[in-house]
């Protein structure tokens, strides 16, 4: 599959999550199958660009190729140069966020509000392309939206023909309204109908869990990818877990105890050296708390963990209830329940 010039290596994609898809963890998704990733939400207000927290985000330094980066807001202009500025750092693919459901965004007409608004999406979009996405040195601007605002004000057939009328290159659909929030289940029914109504490529996101779930997504839908969101925290493993499935039809094994201390050490490490000691330990606390979940005696292990003062700690503390989990079993068992 193509976005633009950029050959992705499968349709694969990890989806874009605030305080959870930064650059060690999209690196690790990528590593463990992931073919595609989108970075976290980047605001396009130019008063917060030399903030801390937007350096940080446009900081690829060493990423796996094509770069893509989310941009959230609701002025046209201020979108456009917020493209420009970082095409300017980097960026390879502009994505257009109009899925968050946050209050904070939506509050700000910004993310899935920009349903509400079909003028102003396609001034959004056009402003966009036009910055960054026309002639010889165009960059592919992507968006992503849910179904609607709610069950009632269902348009994103026609935001996916807004879209495609304005350049835009690939389009992802949540299968949930802004008022589903993460409620209930995803359907993929307004899916089928955005990608049986254009002709750019379509991206099915909204609880795929599993390589079945998937498989099922993929013939459900004819979409032309997948994006998985949550089922990836504390679980990157879950993209190779699904290509090796689309490809043989076989599931691999459970990995083992040693195989997953070995990549939540490396995550671990690579967060610290990316966010620093103080922002490091306490950005930490909510991966390690995925990949414990479900584990014996694991909240018990939080509540201690979280009471580390340095990275140092917090690392030992994890290796060692890592150990003491291998002395009870040589598999990772994951509770459905937990």
């Amino acid at each position: 599959m193509k976005i633009g010039p950029h050959l992705l290596a499968n349709r694969l994609f990890v989806a874009p999550m605030a305080g959870v898809t930064d650059r060690p963890f999209r690196q690790l998704c990528k590593t463990l199958g992931a073919g595609y990733a989108v970075s976290e939400m980047v605001a396009s207000n130019a008063l917060l660009w030399k903030s801390e927290k937007t350096q940080r985000r446009a900081n690829h330094q060493g990423e796996f190729n094509p770069i893509a980066v989310q941009i959230a807001g609701a002025d046209p202009r201020m979108m456009a140069a917020a493209a420009k500025l970082n095409v300017d750092h980097g960026a390879q693919i502009i994505d257009i966020n109009m899925g968050c459901p946050a209050k904070k965004v939506c509050n700000v007409a910004a993310g899935s509000a920009l349903l509400r608004d079909e003028p102003l999406v396609q001034q959004i979009l056009e402003a966009v392309v036009q910055a960054v996405g026309v002639g010889a040195d165009a960059v592919p601007v992507t968006l992503k939206i849910r179904t609607g605002w709610d069950r009632e004000h269902k348009n994103a057939i026609d935001i996916a023909r807004l879209a495609e009328k304005s350049g835009i290159s690939m389009l992802t659909v949540h299968g949930r309204t802004r008022a589903d929030l993460y409620h209930g289940e995803a359907e993929y029914e307004t899916i089928t109908a955005v990608k049986n109504s254009v002709a750019i490529p379509v991206v099915a996101n909204g609880d795929i869990t599993t390589p079945e779930k998937a498989e099922f997504v993929l013939k459900e839908t004819g979409a032309d990818a997948i994006m998985i969101g949550r089922a990836a925290q504390g679980r990157p493993w879950i993209f190779r877990e699904i290509n090796h499935f689309l490809e043989t039809g076989g599931k691999l094994p459970t990995p083992q105890i040693n195989e997953i201390q070995d990549i939540m050490n490396a995550h671990l490490l690579d967060h610290y050296a990316f966010y620093g000691e103080y922002i490091g330990l306490r950005t930490a606390r909510k991966h390690i708390g995925w990949y414990c979940k479900g584990l014996r005696d694991s909240h018990a292990f939080r509540q201690r963990m979280n009471t580390a003062d340095d990275c140092k700690t917090q690392l030992q503390m994890v290796n060692d209830f890592f150990n003491e989990m291998k002395s009870h079993s040589d598999r990772l068992l994951f509770l459905e329940a937990a």
